[in-house]
């Protein structure tokens, strides 16, 4: 059913790889969706894959107090090695804090200029500064949202099931991606059009938070993908899964020990393409709709 329709979503979604290291030293990587949105290098995707980027910033001022801390306690001449030693070892830190951070962006060399957020709908675009055109050949196209119908099937897309394994050079001061990481493959996910979720209006009522309810979840590493129906036309960018209790819980004994297993629906909440359409309109970025 959706043959034609990825292979025309393949064309404009690519794979976020997000690579950190922490004050332990230690390197965690892992993946997102966006979409490329035209040739001046607009892309889209979701808010929340830039946890990171400020979860960074703010560890910045933390491990620079710390080692502020640590100076001053060397520059005191009254202490001994021992009672510096000591104060040293009580100063606060916390292994977690993020001292690097990286994205790359589908492509080597491509650079994040600037990006805008709507936190309050898990939605964000951006733009590359050094956006080569002939790297896409097909842009996405979003559907009308006054002509969504319910129950219609889609498709999700994006990058789940894949490690990404990586170290960090301290020589040249930055990542490397680990040998057999990619390509990453691509994998779809149907469902239908279940709901539309509304939330309450972002700041100064500008925008209306809205998400489309899909009858099967969001996949972890497809955040910031696209969904699209059997024509390749855009209706929403994949946010996140929402568990839907189910009013019933069974009983199932393991071991001789009965416990009850409460059970869930998980649906996935996609990003509305009404809201979409709001958010590039206001910051002048150049998309295509099916009328």
């Amino acid at each position: 059913m959706f043959a034609k329709a990825y292979e025309i979503a393949s064309n404009y979604t690519y794979p976020i790889v997000i690579l950190t290291r922490n004050f332990a030293k230690n390197v965690t990587g892992g993946v997102g969706t966006f979409i490329f949105l035209n040739e001046d290098g607009w892309f889209m995707t979701a808010a929340h894959i830039f946890d990171v980027y400020f979860q960074h910033q703010a560890n910045q001022q933390e491990i620079q107090q710390y080692y502020g801390k640590l100076m001053a306690i060397d520059a005191d001449f009254l202490l001994t090695e021992a009672e510096k030693k000591q104060q040293k070892a009580a100063i606060h830190y916390d292994e977690n804090w993020l001292i690097n951070h990286s994205f790359w962006w589908g492509f080597d060399g491509l650079q994040c200029e600037t990006f805008h957020l709507l936190k309050e709908n898990d939605l964000a675009i951006g733009k590359f500064s050094n956006f080569n055109k002939d790297l896409i050949s097909k842009y996405p196209v979003f559907k009308d949202p006054s002509n969504l119908k319910l129950a219609t099937s889609l498709c999700k897309l994006g990058f789940p099931f894949h490690e990404i394994k990586a170290s960090f050079d301290e020589k040249l001061n930055q990542f490397q991606i680990a040998p057999g990481v990619l390509p990453i493959p691509r994998f779809p996910i149907d469902g239908i059009f279940t709901r539309v979720a509304q939330g309450v209006k972002s700041p100064g009522n500008e925008f209306d938070v809205k998400f489309i309810e899909t009858s099967t979840p969001g996949l972890k590493g497809q955040s910031g993908g696209p969904i699209f129906d059997v024509e390749g036309n855009i209706w929403a960018i994949q946010s996140m899964t929402v568990n839907i209790p189910l009013g019933f819980s069974p009983k199932v004994i393991e071991n001789g020990i009965e416990t009850i297993e409460n059970q869930f629906l998980n649906v996935g909440f996609g990003v509305h393409v009404e809201t979409l359409c709001a958010f590039m309109n206001k910051h002048k970025v150049k998309y295509f709709m099916r009328k």
